[in-house]
């Protein structure tokens, strides 16, 4: 069994972060990869499997990272008394927020391809599953605060199409390509906008 040549491998995930920012996933070539990396498409193939699996090596631990920093302030949340989860809302979602901030903005290059080169890729729906997430912790948070009366306008379809616009928002950042302290600054106001949109939303029940 032939071993493998060192290095091979970091100088394609190097290169293919290059050329699936530049181009896409859909547009993007292995040839060319190959090429920049001094090797060759069948070494890609060997080691990735084919162009979603290379793709894949590049942004999934940066997705399951984000995913997971996400569960475990939802979780610890969600752990408090429901009488007391009123009161702290506020501070798990600035904390959470800007804990995700950073983590995106320590890996940024990571989260421009998730947000906007991983259309044709498992990733391509990446924004939607924290969406997915979100809604159903604050169905659960309505339930447990007694916010979801008989009849009320407040649906799980409501709540997904409120998550959406939040996550679609705090995202926009990175896609203006925003220094990390101006990103922030945004971040804060936006928590405050979707914060007192839902306080107003509840009253209306």
């Amino acid at each position: 069994m032939t071993k493998p040549i060192e290095g091979v491998s970091e100088r394609i995930l190097v290169c293919a972060r290059e050329e699936f920012l530049e181009k896409g996933y859909s547009e993007a070539s292995l040839r060319t990869i190959a090429a920049k990396a001094d090797t060759t498409t069948g070494s890609i193939y060997s080691r990735f499997g084919d162009k979603e699996g290379l793709f894949c090596a590049i942004v999934q631990p940066a997705a399951e990272g984000l995913t997971q920093i996400f569960l475990k302030t939802q979780e610890a949340f969600h752990a408090r008394e429901a009488e007391e989860q009123p009161k702290v809302m506020e501070d798990y979602v600035v904390g959470g927020m800007d804990e995700m901030l950073d983590y995106v903005y320590d890996r940024f290059d990571d989260f421009r391809l998730l947000l906007d080169a991983s259309y044709g890729t498992k990733y391509q729906d990446f924004v939607e599953h924290l969406v997915d997430i979100e809604t159903e912790y604050t169905y659960k948070y309505m339930e447990a605060t007694k916010f979801l009366q008989e009849g009320s306008m407040i649906t799980e379809e409501f709540l997904h199409i409120m998550a959406k616009a939040m996550f679609d928002s705090m995202f926009e950042v990175v896609r203006h390509r925003m220094d990390r302290d101006t990103a922030r600054k945004y971040l804060h106001m936006l928590e405050k906008y979707h914060y007192g949109g839902w306080g107003a939303i509840i009253k209306l029940g």
